[in-house]
């Protein structure tokens, strides 16, 4: 009886083995998760591209009205330029959340650089004490020698924009951190027009 027993099971073994039907319940089972996951970070990552693209060309549009110097009524022109900003962000941007800033500079290749400073010590970096030329005039020592500000005419700005995008899923907020939030940055450097001058 037992060996009949075995030889049945073997037997019931075989057709499950050759019996296809549900497989492809199983494998969708296995594969479906896998597929809609891949499809949301897609949308995820090209929603985070989209948006950066849009900052860029809002901020680049945003500087084009900037190094005119146009003064609007009612409104500083730093508040303009962050509703240009927006409006060419298609709303997906809150220029309220949005963090601009403005450092005019000397001449294009002092972008970024420290204020110049003698180094009496040799080591390559700026120490108490020593003197120092204040470029933006601000009373100390900066490692960037940019001044706040939209500057006045023919200087040189460099625009950046800040913005943490929240994430539309939070598929992705282990992986980045920051409260399911992805930091977007964009920056321009434009000359101002000489305005005020007449020729």
């Amino acid at each position: 009886m037992p060996a009949r027993t075995n030889l049945s099971l073997l037997a019931t073994m075989k057709r499950l083995r050759r019996n296809r039907k549900g497989s492809s319940l199983v494998e969708f089972a296995v594969s479906a998760p896998v597929v809609i996951v891949a499809l949301m970070g897609i949308v995820e990552f090209s929603m985070i591209l989209f948006v950066n693209s849009l900052l860029e060309g809002g901020l680049r549009e945003a500087s084009r009205f900037g190094l005119t110097g146009f003064q609007p009524n009612g409104l500083t022109r730093e508040e303009r330029i962050l509703q240009i900003v927006e409006d060419h962000t298609l709303g997906l941007v809150d220029d309220t959340a949005a963090n601009l800033s403005t450092l005019v500079y000397p001449s294009f290749d002092s972008i970024g650089e420290p204020e110049p400073f003698t180094d009496n010590n040799g080591n390559g970096q700026f120490d108490a004490g020593e003197s120092y030329m204040d470029v933006n005039g601000n009373n100390q020592w900066d490692p960037d020698m940019g001044a706040a500000g939209l500057g006045g005419a023919e200087d040189i700005v460099l625009y950046t924009i800040e913005y943490d995008w929240p994430l539309l899923t939070g598929l992705l907020s282990d992986v980045i951190g920051n409260d399911g939030k992805i930091g977007l940055r964009a920056s321009v450097v434009v000359r101002n027009e000489p305005y005020g001058t007449t020729e």
